[in-house]
């Protein structure tokens, strides 16, 4: 068999695993020294030594033994390792990892002697395949999956048919009950038995059919998400090199790594390490200043260099910033112009010289040393961007640190999903980006998609129908949304409103093709178990459609805006920005007030077209308000029309005898009646 010829088959993964946690545990042990660490540490280094002398690889488990030997005196400490041993400690962890590697490729065997009864024919012995790369096997699953589907395909016709051998017995059944074999009752009861068990029947196969369809839907899902590896992958790389070009250049520098679970394609993420490996190195050496000038700049004597890594739709950024100097914009206009490459007259602006950092071939640094000065590093990280058609941008603080941002787009993207269907189309929203789903009523689903708003947890949000933004170009029924979900992205907040939710799922998106124009508001596709594409949409797109939208609400062409604003008169947040949001929509100015003082104090000192107020209001209720300006002269020729959650006739009654010319009820609330109301009375 394959692995009793090649005994080091499973000891190469185990032991990729365990280099990969001591390597990461080391660098974490410089930064920070914990007893705990030291015994996890510890428990690495043993199993790997245990493993490498089961299958009699001597040289590994000696050099780990070694590692023991300069661990095991800090078991108990709580400071810093001290340099020298901490140098031993990476000395001896890359040794084992290039004597790891090492082991990659196997040995060829010996292939065995034909057996005796094969003597007179040239069959070859079987060899161990050529190792794969792990994306091969599980290709292998996916193709799998996809051949269970199609084999569904054959059981899901067999359902409709039995459905349709159902519907044909209960038609027998019928015709059996008023034709000549009325008369035998046993051939009713045979055909109704029929009936009930080929009823019965169907439901199972049916509902097995479903079940399988979900659960190969999700394995699909799992199994996609496996070709891609966690951005957390390249941490360790980087914190070594920073740790590396620290001790060269003497300083004392903290690595912090965010965003190890973003998602994406081994190739990708590989091409990215190689060029954040220069962008960390250059922040170490040309942004971190030595202990001394941190100290006096009133700075820990420790600088820090964050990596940062972070998904926008389709997008991943990766962000490299340090505490440090910043560029040197003096020293680079200075190397700039020595060298020829910034034009005699006129003075180059700080773009201008960070672009020129980026172009590569200058470097401030007074030596040549392994890590610094041939002007290396940042051409890199451009040339990347402009390979993967990405873009890098510097933003430098003065004093205060720099921050290298490269941003490139994702050819495979692994998350899970809110799957919702709007006007007949299916798609899905990024989990994480979903704050809330807010079931919606018939009225509040009519007034959010006429006004663009919807009040949310005591604010108004922008508010986007699903189907108007996927067809934005095409005629689509206007059906009033069953749904708002709330979604979220960096500081801004929308709802979306869609016909229903169908579940969660786990997936794995594309990007859409160059030749296959879509929405803003699409960032991608996946594909589902019968190969058709599943819309993926981008928060970030919603969000700008969203906002887009209720930037050019227009106003009804048929009335110009009124010149005097409407004062709104309410003590409730939510009720003053929902009607403040359907107002604005419709063109008009407005202010607010939160109480019935209030209201009149802001009438006194500013013209308005309209009051629109509450009823029942602490202090002075909505009645006194409107009986104080019609009482105040200048106030009286103003309308006002009273908005409550009352509806009986007395309310009414004693709404017009105040003096408001118009009652509106909240719980008939009519957005069309309100406005209505407004035109005609400021007409």
């Amino acid at each position: 068999m394959a692995e009793a010829r090649d005994p080091l088959r499973y000891f190469r993964i185990e032991a990729r695993e365990l280099v990969d946690q001591i390597s990461a545990t080391v660098l974490d042990l410089d930064q920070q020294p914990e007893p705990e660490m030291v015994a996890r540490l510890l428990r690495f280094v043993h199993t790997l030594k245990g493993a490498a002398r089961v299958v009699k690889q001597t040289a590994i488990a000696d050099r780990a033994h070694e590692l023991e030997e300069v661990l095991v005196p800090h078991r108990t400490d709580t400071v810093r390792l001290p340099a020298d041993d901490m140098r031993e400690l990476l000395r001896l962890n890359d040794e084992i990892a290039r004597q790891v590697s090492d082991l990659e490729q196997p040995a060829p065997t010996v292939p065995e002697p034909p057996d005796s009864a094969r003597a007179g024919r040239a069959v070859p012995d079987e060899e161990d395949p050529v190792p794969r790369p792990g994306t091969a096997d599980l290709d292998e699953l996916l193709d799998a999956i996809g051949e269970a589907s199609a084999r569904i395909a054959p059981l899901r016709d067999g359902s409709r048919g039995l459905a349709r051998l159902h519907r044909g017995v209960e038609s027998l059944g019928d015709r059996l009950r008023i034709g000549r074999a009325a008369a035998d009752p046993g051939a009713r009861a045979a055909a109704q038995r029929l009936a009930i068990e080929l009823g019965a029947l169907g439901r199972r196969l049916t509902d097995a059919v479903d079940q399988m369809e979900r659960e190969l839907d999700e394995v699909r899902g799992r199994a996609e998400s496996l070709r891609l590896v966690g951005a957390g992958t390249i941490f360790t790389t980087l914190h070594r090199a920073v740790h590396d070009a620290a001790e060269a250049e003497g300083k004392r520098v903290r690595f912090v790594s965010r965003g190890a679970e973003v998602r994406m394609g081994p190739h990708l993420l590989n091409q990215i390490n190689g060029a954040f490996l220069h962008v960390v190195r250059n922040a170490v050496v040309h942004g971190i200043e030595p202990e001394a000038q941190r100290l006096a700049a009133g700075k820990p004597a420790e600088g820090t260099i964050t990596v940062e890594v972070k998904r926008r739709g389709r997008w991943a950024t990766f962000r490299c910033s340090d505490d440090g100097r910043g560029f040197d914009l003096d020293a680079l206009r200075r190397t700039a112009q020595a060298r020829g490459l910034l034009p005699a007259s006129g003075e180059p602006g700080a773009d201008e010289l960070l672009d020129l950092v980026l172009r590569g071939g200058v470097s401030t640094a007074a030596t040549v040393t392994e890590v610094a000065g041939r002007g290396i590093g940042m051409d890199v990280a451009r040339d990347m961007a402009l390979q993967l058609h990405g873009t890098v941008a510097i933003d430098n603080r003065p004093g205060a640190g720099a921050t290298v941002e490269l941003e490139v787009p994702l050819t495979l993207l692994s998350l899970n999903g809110l799957v919702v269907e709007a006007a007949g189309t299916v798609a899905t929203m990024p989990l994480d980006a979903v704050r809330r789903c807010v079931r919606l009523s018939a009225e509040e689903a009519a007034g959010a998609a006429a006004t663009g708003r919807l009040a949310h947890e005591g604010q108004v949000v922008p508010f986007l129908m699903l189907a108007r933004a996927l067809y934005a170009d095409a005629p689509v029924a206007d059906a009033a949304a069953g749904v708002a979900v709330v979604v979220g992205a960096d500081d801004d907040t929308i709802a979306v409103g869609v016909d229903r939710l169908a579940g969660t799922a786990t997936l794995v998106a594309r990007p859409l093709p160059d030749l296959a124009p879509a929405a803003p508001v699409i960032g991608s596709v996946a594909i589902d178990l019968d190969g058709n594409p599943r819309l993926v949409l981008d928060a970030h797109g919603l969000i700008e459609a969203a906002l887009r939208e209720t930037r050019v609400a227009p106003a009804p062409p048929d009335h110009a805006p009124p010149k005097r604003p409407i004062l709104v008169v309410d003590d409730s947040l939510t009720t003053r920005m929902l009607e403040r949001s359907i107002l604005e929509s419709a063109g008009y100015e407005v202010d607010l007030a939160a109480s019935a003082e209030e209201g009149l104090e802001r009438a006194r000192h500013r013209a308005y077209g309209l009051f629109l107020t509450d009823i029942d209001m602490p202090g002075m209720d909505g009645f006194g308000f409107v009986s104080a300006t019609r009482a105040d002269s200048a106030l009286a020729h103003v309308p006002a029309i009273l908005v409550s959650s009352r509806s009986s006739a007395e309310d009414r009654e004693r709404g017009a005898a105040v003096g408001a010319a118009a009652y509106v009820v909240k719980g008939e609330f009519n957005q069309e009646e309100l406005l209505a109301h407004i035109r005609r009375l400021i007409r």
